[in-house]
């Protein structure tokens, strides 16, 4: 195999190739850290390593999982494996080792990944780019002089360029769908409790923040979500699970749907031209494939929205950040972390218990707001973002003139505005990176679904890349 036919593969097509001999795990360690050498300096999408060499690798000891032998990368945040340092995009984290694999690290191993390294990411995950001061931008592979998205940006620019079939990425307000949608992949933010966070915490960002990865195939997604779902011991809530698994549910029939649709944000901000011509054209690809489409939109006060939301990522931040002091002896300055995440810092050390019992209020009246209008649809359509992506430097989270509430209000009530939204209410959403804009830049459609219902996700994402296919549009900076 040379590295134009590994690049031609998707996840699961690459561990049948291993299952069948035809290849061995470190025969595609090799290819996948040539395509590192050769694409990586180009856009900057991985920023540590963890295998260097194929012999590193034991393949006897590998497990017989869905995706044995399969390379994989993991982002720099949240998600970690023992003995590996991990930087959280931040100097002041730099080379933080844990002493064990978060359960999900645990899940992606046993699942049969081979895990090279680790992606770029902002820091502490708090921008809807990769532009972090420690490590630099993270490059879009469709055009390098824009972003790759954030916070998952990393991860999504290596996949887009087909350095390795699928990577690892969360999502704590549009972090896997923002970038799947401005690198043209698919990207699923499953509902609030389907894939485990421990043992490290029982929910982060108040239960905004949510795991899996981006792929270039939703067959991918759905056997990754299949591999790592469901509950640890100790969790403090269980989701049900799946009547059967997400891989089946894409064999099946795709029903008919009754989908609202949207291109005006929960705050009345109108969306880009470009972002409304894709969303028009994936109505009318609905309704030639049966559904019925209707515009309409929940009733949210995106006012009350905001304001809970600065709680929410202050107290993140500042956690992060107390952690580090606490069990890692690092003194927190200004020196040594970017400017708004210095602003969410401070204003997280300030934020009383009476401040995140209100924000958890006013979470519920949004939930229950998005939960009475979705017993009227099956679906929700909106633009995953409402412009296309943009260049590096637009959004930077090292201006001094942001404070924590201009930093979170602009972040959400702009080029997050479809995507955190859906944080907050937990409901599973995915991007599909069905069209593009006039200058050749991927644009998502993400659709949301009913709280704990991924399968009907899948099911009409598959007819959808069935009907419109992508899997053959590569960006020009790839393999």
């Amino acid at each position: 195999m040379n590295l134009q036919e590994y690049a031609q593969y998707d996840a699961l097509g690459l561990a049948e190739l291993v299952q069948r001999r035809s290849v061995t795990p470190r025969e595609l360690a090799a290819l996948a850290l040539q395509a590192i050498a050769q694409i990586n300096p180009q856009i900057n999408a991985i920023i540590g390593m963890i295998i260097e060499d194929p012999d590193q690798i034991d393949e006897a000891a590998l497990p017989d999982g869905p995706f044995r032998g399969v390379p994989f990368l993991i982002k720099d945040l949240v998600i970690h494996a023992a003995g590996v340092p991990t930087d959280m995009g931040s100097r002041l984290t730099q080379g933080v080792v844990f002493p064990h694999d978060s359960e999900l690290m645990a899940r992606y191993k046993r699942a049969g990944f081979v895990t090279l390294g680790r992606t770029n990411a902002p820091e502490f995950g708090s921008n809807v780019t990769t532009e972090p001061v420690l490590h630099g931008p993270t490059r879009n592979p469709w055009n390098t002089n824009h972003s790759s998205g954030g916070s998952s940006g990393g991860s999504a620019a290596a996949v887009a360029a087909r350095i390795v079939p699928v990577a690892h990425a969360n999502d704590g307000g549009g972090s896997i769908r923002i970038p799947a949608s401005t690198c043209g992949l698919v990207g699923l933010k499953p509902s609030r409790g389907r894939v485990s966070l421990a043992p490290d915490f029982g929910e982060a960002l108040l239960g905004l923040g949510i795991e899996l990865a981006v792929t270039r195939t939703v067959r991918d997604c759905a056997a990754i979500l299949d591999a790592v779902h469901g509950a640890a011991p100790g969790e403090p809530y269980v989701i049900a699970p799946p009547e059967r698994s997400y891989s089946k549910e894409l064999k099946g029939g795709h029903g008919k749907y009754r989908i609202a649709y949207t291109t005006t944000a929960f705050n009345g901000l109108q969306s880009d031209p470009a972002c409304v011509e894709v969303v028009a054209k994936t109505v009318q690809l609905l309704e030639s494939l049966g559904h019925e489409v209707v515009e309409a939109a929940p009733e949210i006060d995106f006012e009350a929205v905001l304001e809970a939301s600065v709680p929410a990522w202050a107290g993140w931040t500042a956690g992060a950040v107390e952690n580090t002091r606490l069990f890692f002896g690092r003194t927190p300055t200004p020196e040594l972390m970017e400017a708004t995440s210095w602003a969410l810092y401070q204003e997280g050390l300030k934020t009383s218990g009476l401040d995140v019992m209100r924000a958890i209020a006013i979470f519920n009246q949004t939930n229950r707001a998005m939960g009475a209008f979705m017993q009227e649809y099956d679906l929700l359509l909106t633009p995953t973002m409402p412009k296309p992506p943009a260049e590096l430097g637009t959004y930077n989270a090292d201006d001094p003139s942001q404070d924590a509430q201009s930093w979170i209000r602009w972040l959400l009530g702009d080029p997050a505005v479809f995507t955190a939204m859906i944080n907050i209410t937990g409901q599973p959403a995915i991007s599909l990176p069905l069209y593009q804009s006039a200058d050749g830049l991927p644009i998502g459609s993400h659709f949301v679904g009913r709280m704990g219902d991924e399968a009907t996700l899948l099911r009409l994402a598959r007819q959808l890349e069935e009907a419109q296919p992508w899997i053959d549009r590569k960006p020009p900076v790839s393999l």
